[in-house]
This record gives structure tokens, sequence and C-alpha cells, in this order.
């Protein structure tokens, strides 16, 4: 789940980045005293809060795909756990022959 939050902070640190950016370039005096910058920053800030919340919501929906499939896996191992020795056992015995034959 903590790939999940860095995935998130990250796509939240770009959205920010680029919003503070936008602001930069909309929000020049100079710009100010046109109608059509100022329709055009309301629409820009309207879009980034949409982006924003979407961005919430996928994460919310990634971190609850991760805890099913966490939730899944953990019941696998408490239903089979032979199979599971068993897959680790195959692992580590690949693991010992290679490294085996590295020497």
């Amino acid at each position: 789940m903590s790939a999940s939050k860095n995935l998130e902070a990250a796509a939240n640190a770009v959205v920010e980045e680029l919003a503070s950016d936008v602001k930069g370039v909309l929000g020049g005096k100079d710009l100010e005293s046109m109608p059509q910058i100022k329709a055009l920053r309301q629409r820009v800030e309207t879009k980034l809060a949409i982006a924003r919340e979407l961005a919430a919501e996928k994460s919310k929906l990634a971190t609850q795909k991760a805890k099913e499939a966490a939730t899944t896996a953990n019941a696998y191992a408490h239903d089979e756990p032979w199979q599971i020795a068993a897959g680790a056992l195959a692992v580590g015995v690949l693991v010992g022959l290679l490294l085996g034959r590295r020497r």
C-alpha cells in the first residue's frame, strides 16, 4: 500500500505543480484586464478541481483493490497452506541450484 500512497502523492504533486504554473501564467497583471483571460482562468481552476477529485477517487479505488487482493491472498494462504509451502520450497530449491551453479 505504500507504493499506492507514493503514486498518489506523486500524482497530486504533478497536478499542483501544473496548477501553479497555469495560475502563474494567467495571473499576470497585464492579462487581468482581459475578460477572456478571466474566463479562461475560471475554467482552468474548475477543471483542475475536477482533476483533483478524480485523482483522489482513483487512489481510493486502487487502495480498495489492493486491500481486496491482500485479503484474497491471505484467505488462499490459510485455505491451502501446503500449496504455499510447496511453492516456496520449489522457489528455494531453484534459487539454491542457480546460486550453486555460479561457483
